[in-house]
């Protein structure tokens, strides 16, 4: 099992920034292949970014140039860097996880979530 706990949402004025954290505990293979979702009221569930084992990334058009995905040293702290946020980057942020073994696969479907951090930006 593995165990995620996000931190680092809040509210923050358009063109502003946040750093989100994910912190991964538990029976993880380092490294371990995980992304971050998001989900507004009344919308769906949406991959924002991910990241393989081997640390491909990849990014919805949404947020491309905006914002990073990145991992710790250790291998199991999961970062989103939020640059030049916009009023429909608002919604709240997963962090999930991947059981994959494989090294190269940037996964869409996760079997482990943390419970969301939320991100509002105002005008």
């Amino acid at each position: 099992q593995v165990q995620l706990v996000e931190s680092g949402g809040g509210l923050v004025q358009a063109g502003g920034s946040l750093r989100l954290s994910c912190a991964a505990s538990g029976t993880i293979f380092r490294p371990i292949a995980m992304g971050w979702y998001r989900q507004a009221p009344g919308m769906e569930r949406e991959l924002v970014a991910g990241m393989s084992r081997s640390s491909r990334t990849y990014y919805a058009d949404s947020v491309k140039g905006r914002f990073t995905i990145s991992r710790d040293n250790g291998q199991i702290t999961l970062y989103l860097q939020m640059n030049s946020l916009k009023l429909e980057d608002t919604a709240m942020y997963y962090c999930a996880a991947s059981s994959t073994r494989a090294w190269e696969v940037i996964p869409r479907t996760y079997e482990y979530w943390g419970q969301g951090t939320q991100v509002t930006v105002s005008s």
